[in-house]
């Protein structure tokens, strides 16, 4: 098997944590060559692992493009408002781009990407993780066997759970909007992507509601102070406490804010970064629920809701067919005939790969297909990424327009014709 080479762009949690580690554990199969990473820290310990030399490892993804191509494939994990320089930049200089969701908060940026791929002649696959786990993907198997006949409707709902919501949406990256991306797109573009795969038509319509209903300012419990470490006098009794869940069960989380998890790193960084920050006095404008209908071409419907308020971080859906339907959460998918009344259980493995699986299997489908490219697309190609995350803005737009139906035509028709 050829080994191929690849340069990371962005070594934080998703790209040097989830999708890197694939090169150390099938060497033969993947090499990183080269690192861009604005961190110091994060750029030698990437180089460490990886034995890159000092010479390939850059302060920005500018100084590492502005080089001829150094290797096979671009893999780029910055910030969600960063990922269109670069790649376009990658795509130009004929790398296969390897690009973590979302592709951008601005729809023409996203569309952009997709024709630059295509001009180029190369692979641009958006890191939709959950098409490459065993548990989607023997969902998706059932439905295309006829198993439950055809789809009449779907309803999904993301559990994000009450800590990974304040972690991630109300003190960490993806908070604000203006900085980041909006829940729909930072979180549940995932969720677009999944119901669009399983659906296989287009969605033709869609209305949104939600809104940031708890963690705001007036919710604050009388003795709230801006940090929890500091004399919270609520602290305590508070359950989104920082130092409990950083310092507990949450420990492992902290790496997002320190390099070495100890309890005085953790203690320090609680005292000197967003994630210590009272949740009810941060800058979060990201919705804390939201749900979203859909209409697909062929009069199928699917509901999704989003809500962070749940004690577990979880998925679950239910798939109604004219023959038989499908229940699934966790990593069990049950089927159930019509006719017979017999159901069928899928139990899916425990996975040791992050997102069930989904963070190697997408590695490895992507180098699969890198070898053997002759034009196509991958299987969560921009072009198809392009379909779900034009969901996602148009389900944005109806919530912000007090749940207005959007028709996805009309709705890129006007992103086309909007001036430059």
């Amino acid at each position: 098997m050829t080994q191929l080479t690849a340069i990371l762009i962005g070594a934080g949690a998703r790209g040097a944590q989830s999708y890197a580690p694939y090169a150390l554990d099938y060497p033969h199969e993947l090499k990183f060559v080269a690192v861009a990473e604005a961190s110091e820290s994060r750029r030698s310990n990437f180089a460490g692992l990886h034995n890159i030399p000092s010479d390939c490892c850059f302060e920005s993804w500018e100084q590492l493009l502005g080089r001829p191509q150094m290797a096979d494939i671009a893999v780029i994990c910055t910030q969600d408002q960063m990922h269109y320089e670069p790649t376009m930049q990658a795509l130009e200089k004929k790398y296969h781009v390897l690009l973590e969701k979302p592709m951008s908060p601005s729809p023409m940026e996203c569309i952009e990407m997709e024709l630059v791929s295509k001009e180029n002649e190369r692979l641009l696959t958006i890191c939709h993780v959950l098409r490459y786990t065993p548990f989607w993907s023997a969902i998706k198997r059932v439905i295309s066997d006829g198993k439950i006949g055809q789809v009449v409707s779907i309803q999904l709902n993301e559990n994000v759970g009450y800590w990974h919501i304040a972690h991630s949406f109300v003190r960490g990256n993806w908070n604000n909007s203006e900085t980041s991306s909006p829940m729909i797109l930072a979180k549940s573009c995932h969720d677009m992507d999944v119901l669009s795969w399983l659906m296989d038509q287009p969605c033709e319509r869609v209305s949104s509601y939600g809104s940031l209903m708890h963690f705001r300012s007036e919710n604050a419990p009388e003795g709230a102070t801006d940090y929890c470490i500091g004399g919270c006098a609520v602290e305590s009794k508070c359950p989104y406490s920082a130092p409990r869940f950083y310092l507990g069960e949450g420990k492992s989380w902290a790496r997002h804010f320190v390099n070495e998890l100890t309890k005085e790193n953790i203690v320090k960084g609680l005292q000197e970064t967003n994630y210590g920050r009272c949740v009810y006095k941060s800058d979060n404008n990201v919705v804390d629920h939201q749900v979203v209908n859909m209409e697909f071409a062929n009069g199928a419907t699917a509901m999704f809701s989003m809500c962070g308020f749940t004690r577990h971080q979880e998925r679950r859906i239910q798939i109604m067919g004219t023959c038989g339907e499908i229940r699934a959460e966790d990593n069990k998918i049950v089927v159930r005939d019509f006719l017979t009344h017999e159901e069928t259980v899928i139990e899916i493995p425990l996975q040791t790969s992050g997102h069930g699986g989904g963070d190697s299997g997408i590695v490895r489908s992507f180098l699969s297909e890198v070898r053997s490219f002759a034009g196509g697309e991958s299987l969560s190609s921009a072009s198809a990424s392009v379909r779900s995350h034009m969901m996602a803005f148009a389900a944005e737009h109806s919530r912000l327009h007090n749940g207005k139906s959007v028709e996805l035509n009309e709705f890129y028709k006007s992103i086309m014709n909007t001036p430059d």
